[in-house]
């Protein structure tokens, strides 16, 4: 299973003249006929034309290994994989990772370039962020990571109840002793409960919580929740701890992941789009948020699912401009054409912690250009007020 330092890794990696960075993603598809050779044939065709292309650039000795492994590979997943595939290869670095998707990638393609191609599986990644689900009742406590639709159960917690005598006691008095008792240890096993998110949040374990459990006892565990895993909170919604299945838990849990990606979505385009009319913390369009991305200033990157535009790039210095120059106007040195920006983008938000986040048919990002950001901050807004102060 993909982490995220497999995605930082991915990112990092950039080639020279004489590498061949192959990225090769692998939808399963409906098989038409019992041959199952669908899958295998669009592979074949996509190599070919691969190959063809590696050779019009006189790279066809660096990609021909790697391609010719990828071919063998997709024809023993074809007819018989439920999961998409995705193959990052260089012959001539000896690098090779493959990882398992969901089976929710757009197509079958494959992509050679000087770095890797990873747009597509930024798209899956925002849309399925590491969930913990605790499923709680007033005396056990299961805990469910789900990542890239891969549930697994990890520890319980489980806190036994007092028992009660047979008799109440002189006046009732035992009875309302214990009683008292029994409360005492149903909020002390909440606290635990509690305690364990915020552990589990303290160190990274998950991005977002989803919790499973009855109105009654959601009224006695929501106060104990500490205010940060409040923060990470999606959603929740009932169950009961002992009856429920995994796959219960896996569909109320994308139920209510999707509701929550999107009206987050939603959320950010409005604010983007508005600090962006007030000259606030918004820009929109390439040229802006290039500069943007450039100066460091970006802390969520909203893009249109289908975006893309050319763009250079500096051999040198790194420096990507929408305007095809020649020569970069940072430090003087040749460009080179990139029939899509976004091979360039992403691999740098992701190296700069930066969100991504794809939306789909909005027409408002659709008037600005399909792509716009929210900064941390605005550095000329920043040295005006600087200069005003001094």
């Amino acid at each position: 299973m993909i982490n995220r330092e497999d995605i930082r890794e991915l990112a990092q990696f950039q080639g020279t003249g004489a590498d061949c960075a192959i990225s090769f993603y692998f939808q399963p598809s409906q098989p038409r006929n019992n041959s199952h050779r669908e899958d295998a044939i669009l592979a074949k065709d996509l190599i070919r034309a691969a190959l063809r292309e590696a050779e019009k650039n006189g790279r066809n000795g660096c990609a021909r290994g790697d391609l010719q492994r990828i071919l063998d590979l997709a024809a023993t997943w074809s007819g018989s994989q439920a999961r998409a595939k995705v193959v990052f290869a260089c012959g001539s670095r000896n690098f090779w990772r493959e990882f398992d998707l969901p089976a929710e990638l757009a197509e079958t393609q494959l992509f050679l370039n000087r770095r890797f191609h990873l747009k597509p599986l930024a798209l899956v990644m925002a849309a399925q962020p590491r969930l913990e689900v605790a499923l709680v009742d007033r005396h056990r406590a299961r805990f469910f990571d789900l990542h890239l639709d891969d549930l697994k159960e990890g520890e319980a917690l489980f806190h036994a109840l007092p028992r009660r005598g047979r008799g109440d006691g002189f006046a009732g008095y035992d009875a309302g002793h214990a009683q008292r008792s029994v409360k005492d240890e149903i909020l002390h096993h909440f606290k635990n409960v509690a305690e364990y998110l915020q552990q589990g949040q303290d160190k990274g374990a998950f991005d977002n919580l989803i919790i499973g459990c009855h109105d009654i006892n959601w009224r006695e565990l929501e106060p104990q929740l500490h205010p940060y895993v409040k923060k990470r909170l999606l959603g929740r919604f009932s169950a009961d701890v002992g009856t429920i299945t995994e796959d219960q838990v896996r569909e109320q849990a994308h139920r209510i992941l999707r509701q929550s990606l999107d009206q987050h979505r939603q959320d950010l385009v409005n604010e983007i789009l508005g600090q962006a009319k007030s000259n606030g913390r918004g820009v929109t369009g390439l040229r802006r948020v290039l500069r943007s991305l450039e100066m460091g200033e970006v802390q969520v990157l909203l893009m249109a699912t289908n975006y893309s535009a050319h763009a250079v790039e500096c051999a040198n210095c790194g420096h990507l401009d929408a305007h095809m120059v020649r020569y970069c106007p940072v430090c003087g040195h040749a460009t080179q054409e990139l029939e899509d920006v976004c091979d360039a983008i992403v691999p740098g938000a992701i190296r700069r912690d930066v969100e991504l986040l794809y939306v789909k048919d909005e027409p408002e990002l659709d008037r600005v250009g399909n792509i716009a950001a929210l900064l941390r901050f605005r550095a000329d807004q920043n040295r005006g007020e600087s200069a005003a102060a001094s």
